[in-house]
């Protein structure tokens, strides 16, 4: 993820991170926590928007940490779902799988359509306020 967050915002991509979890619950962290995270991490969004209400995780109908969405400029949703298709958290099968975040923001980028704008996101589930 963070290989992936230095090459695409350094192609001038706008990267959110979006954190969902309620208080309490899994996940969750404050703004200090959350900086503090992504400096141990060396991780590069954009931004980390704090959601603990889940209003913007519930308007995108974010299920599962992580879970993608790629938007194109024009403010439309062009991929919805995995970042790729290995469901495992493995780091030697990153190497073999199809980067869907990657494909979506090339093919964009270059004028096309998206070939696979959907696929079944994996994770943990995002721990929404009861």
């Amino acid at each position: 993820m963070q290989k992936l967050q230095k090459l695409w915002t350094g192609k001038g991509v706008i990267w959110f991170t979006v954190i969902s979890s309620a208080p309490g619950e899994q996940g969750y962290v404050d703004a200090a926590q959350e900086n503090e995270y992504v400096k141990r991490m060396n991780a590069a969004p954009t931004a980390v928007l704090l959601d603990p209400s889940g209003n913007l995780g519930h308007l995108y109908g974010a299920k599962t940490t992580p879970h993608m969405f790629v938007i194109n400029p024009q403010g439309q949703v062009i991929y919805d779902g995995a970042i790729d298709d290995k469901s495992t958290s493995e780091a030697a099968d990153i190497s073999g799988a199809t980067n869907y975040v990657t494909a979506a923001l090339e093919e964009s980028m270059a004028g096309k359509q998206v070939a696979v704008a959907t696929s079944r996101p994996y994770g943990c589930s995002v721990k929404y306020a009861k």
